[in-house]
This record gives structure tokens, sequence and C-alpha cells, in this order.
């Protein structure tokens, strides 16, 4: 059990939530014309239709956030890295809107996104070693970068025009 009283263990769980809420927001920025940009590349048959990704990121940030808020709650000192790790995943993920819907770049985008599922993966066990329910909340996470890993490959390989 936390050390930290109930006021702080609230303001710490607004905060991380606050905190991978304002990474969602980021990316969503991003994604503002994501919809019509989604709907005219050619995808494979598995791409999951763009209304689900929406819901399916939302849900995912709420667990990042009850995720580094369970890590945060054994103390920053002995979770920094964990922690850090953490928050640099947060901005790849962020990073990755802008570069495939912003700016097209479809190498870049792909990546990018093999370098986001290793962060993810690192911060699973890191926060899998502080505090095991923390590493599990991640997990659907991790399945699901590694299924937008595929799609971005394909989308990338099926629309050179435009993710050359």
């Amino acid at each position: 059990m936390s050390h930290l009283s109930t006021r702080k263990q609230c303001y710490g769980l607004i905060l991380w939530l606050g905190i991978s809420y304002v990474a969602a927001a980021i990316g969503a920025i991003a994604s503002i014309e994501a919809a019509s940009f989604y709907t005219e590349l050619v995808k494979p048959t598995w791409a999951p239709p763009a209304s689900v990704f929406g819901p399916v990121w939302m849900t995912l940030y709420g667990l990042m956030g009850i995720a580094a808020w369970l890590v945060w709650r054994n103390g920053f000192r002995t979770t920094r890295s964990a922690l850090t790790l953490f928050l640099v995943q947060l901005a790849v993920n962020a990073l990755w809107s802008w570069l495939f819907f912003v700016w097209h770049l479809g190498v870049l985008a792909f990546a990018e996104i093999v370098l986001l599922w290793v962060l993810i993966l690192a911060t699973v066990v890191l926060f899998w070693r502080i505090k095991p329910l923390a590493g599990v909340l991640l997990v659907p996470y991790l399945i699901w970068v590694s299924v937008a890993s595929a799609l971005t490959f394909t989308a990338w390989q099926l629309n050179p025009q435009v993710l050359g």
C-alpha cells in the first residue's frame, strides 16, 4: 500500500491521466483530417475502420495514465527511470500522428512506430517489475501498437505516391 495520503493519490491520478491525455491531444491535433486521409488510402482488408481508432485510443490513454499512477505511487525516487521512459514513449507516440497524417512520411512513420513498440515493451517490463498490474495495463497498448505497426507498414507500401 502506498504511503501517500488519499488526497495526494487522487492528485497523482489526475496528473498522470492528464499527462496521458495531453499526449493524446497533441496526436489528435495532427489527426484532425485523419479520417478523410485514412479513407483515401489503399488499405489491407484487415484494417480497422476509421471510427474504431478514437474510442480505442481514448481507452488506451486512460489505461496508460492509471499504469503510470500505480508506478508513481511507489515513490518517484525509486521509479524515476520507469516514469521517464513512460514520458519518452508518450512523446514518441504523439509524434507518429504528425509523421503519418500531417507530413505523410511513411518510412519515418514506420521507423518511428517500431521505435515506439520497443519503448512500450521496455516500459511494460519496467512497470511490471515495480507493480505487475501496471505492466498488465500496458499490454493492450502494446498489442494495439503491434497492429498499428503492421498497418503503418502496409499503408506505406500500398500508397507510395502519398506516403513515399
